[in-house]
Parts: structure tokens; C-alpha cells; sequence
């Protein structure tokens, strides 16, 4: 891999990691319509370490917060009660699934899964879902001339039940082109919350799972096309472009859809289908034998 190819994808997984359109997916694409060799997951998951960085230091204080909870929970039983202790939990029993299933599904993480075929079926179906649930969070703030406008719920309300559907709702990000937070937030918005504790949550359920999958993966670095020079660059822009594209994306969801998304995710996958069905793109173009389990 080139300097400049790590430029290149480390911009692309910074500024696709946070939105609802699948990081892993156009690092996928990117080195597809470049000619560049598959960069592989490995690579996709070690730079996934410098946008996780940019949500640590972003959300801080919340994470200092529920930290400090959830440690004082183990030896205070009326700390059990915090609902920041109960999020620290409610994040690791979120974090189980894709836990589980990445390390059973690796050699399909590494390989089919990243057929270009699947990729745009994966760009068009959450799409589409993505799409239904924002309406029906909108409809709810809206509410009708026959129906009253329904509360949706805040993190204040999340149960172990919703947690673990969240946590289900992130693994089928190790799919590229689904996107975990474009999975999470949809299974947040069908669930009842907002769109504010939908994104939210699915930052901060992303952190254990995103740095483990990451720290993994380090071993696999080096031993392909892809080196430890190109990597480290990457990653550090990739926290740089993460850190702004979260403070523009959750001021954005405050008081506007995800149909944008939606949009170019749906016209991106029809796209996808057409250039390999014409033979433009081969499925497996550029495909690479590196190895690795990450999602985004």
C-alpha cells in the first residue's frame, strides 16, 4: 500500500465511520474504483482504533462518567441503582453479540462477505430500513390530526432487553454495507428512542467492541501489502476527520432526517449492481487474502 492510497482510505474511513452509510463498505469501494488492491479487513479494523479514539475524547465526560459508575457498582450495591452504572453494563451485555459472532464468522468476514454483489445488497436493504424507521420517528414527533404525538424514549429508559437488541442490531455490521451505526440507530428508532439517544448509544456500544476488534487484528498487519507506516497514517487522520464529522453528525440529528443517507445509500448499491452486472467491476475485484474481523 502507497502513502498515498493510505491518504486516501484513512479520509474515506474518517469521514464514513459515524454515518449511516458503512465505512467498511467504501474502503471496500474505494480501492475497487481506484484499481487498488482489496485493503482487507485487518486494515479497515486497525483504522477503526483512530475513529474510536475520536469518540472517547469526544464523549469523555459521559464515558469518565458511566466508568466511574459502573466500578463503584461493584462493591457499592446502591451504585447498582446509577443509571450510569446501569449503562456501563447495558454496553457490555451490547457488546456480547458481535463478540460472538465475529470471531465464529471470521473466515467469512475476511472473504465472501466482501463480494461487491452483497455489498450493494447490503447498501440497498438497510437503506431502505434506515428509511422506514426514520419515518416512523418522525411521524411519532409529529404526531396527526387524529393521533396524538407519542414520547420516544432517551437513554434514561434503555432495559437489558434493548441493550442486547442493540447489540444484535451492531453485528450485522460485520456484513460491509450495512454499517454499525446506520444497524444500531435503525434498531434504536424502531425500538421507540430518539434520534439523538439512537446515535448516541450506538457511539458509545461501539467503543468496546471497535478497539477490541481492532487491538485483534494488529498482529495481521505487515504481513500482506499492507504495512505498518501506511497503517499508523491512516488510522491518525482517520481520528482527526472522525472527531469532526461527529460533532457535525449529532448537531445534524437534532432537527434533521436520515433520508439523505438513505438516498445515497440506495442510488450507491443500484450503482454497485449495474457496474458489476455490465462487467465494469468484477465481484471480487482487487480482492485481497488479508485477514481480519471488522464492521462499520
Amino acid at each position: 500500500m502507497s502513502w498515498f492510497e493510505s491518504f486516501i482510505l484513512g479520509l474515506v474511513q474518517g469521514l464514513t465511520e459515524f454515518l449511516p452509510i458503512s465505512s467498511s463498505a467504501h474502503l471496500r469501494l474505494t480501492a475497487a474504483f481506484a484499481g487498488w488492491q482489496d485493503p482487507g479487513a485487518a486494515f479497515t479494523a486497525v483504522t477503526q482504533i483512530g475513529t474510536e479514539a475520536a469518540v472517547i475524547i469526544f464523549f469523555r465526560k459521559d464515558i469518565a462518567r458511566i466508568i466511574s459508575a459502573w466500578f463503584r457498582s461493584l462493591f457499592d450495591r446502591e451504585m447498582r441503582r446509577n443509571h450510569d452504572a446501569q449503562l456501563g453494563w447495558l454496553v457490555i451485555v451490547g457488546s456480547i453479540p458481535i463478540g460472538v459472532l465475529g470471531l465464529t464468522f471470521k473466515d467469512q468476514i475476511e472473504g465472501p462477505f466482501r463480494d461487491l454483489r452483497l455489498i450493494a445488497t447490503t447498501l440497498v436493504v438497510l437503506g431502505i430500513i434506515l428509511g422506514i424507521a426514520d419515518r416512523l420517528a418522525a411521524r411519532d414527533a409529529r404526531g396527526g390530526q387524529h393521533r396524538q404525538r407519542r414520547a420516544r424514549k432517551t437513554l434514561d429508559e434503555l432495559s437489558v432487553k434493548d441493550g442486547l437488541l442493540y447489540g444484535c442490531a451492531q453485528a450485522l455490521a460485520l456484513i460491509p454495507g450495512v454499517s454499525r451505526s446506520g444497524a444500531t440507530i435503525s434498531g434504536g428508532l424502531f425500538m421507540g428512542y430518539t434520534r439523538e439517544a439512537a446515535a448516541r448509544y450506538s457511539f458509545l456500544l461501539a467503543i468496546p467492541a471497535v478497539m477490541a476488534s481492532g487491538l485483534f487484528e494488529l498482529t495481521e498487519i505487515g504481513e500482506g501489502h499492507v504495512s505498518w507506516g501506511p497503517t499508523i497514517f491512516a488510522t491518525l487522520l482517520a481520528f482527526v476527520v472522525a472527531y469532526a464529522v461527529i460533532a457535525w453528525f449529532m448537531r445534524y440529528i437534532s432537527t434533521r432526517s436520515f433520508m439523505p443517507f438513505v438516498i445515497y445509500r440506495v442510488l450507491l448499491g443500484i450503482a454497485l449492481f449495474i457496474l458489476v452486472a455490465t462487467g465494469v467491476l468484477s465481484p471480487n475485484e482487487g480482492a485481497s487474502s488479508g485477514g481480519g474481523v471488522s464492521s462499520g
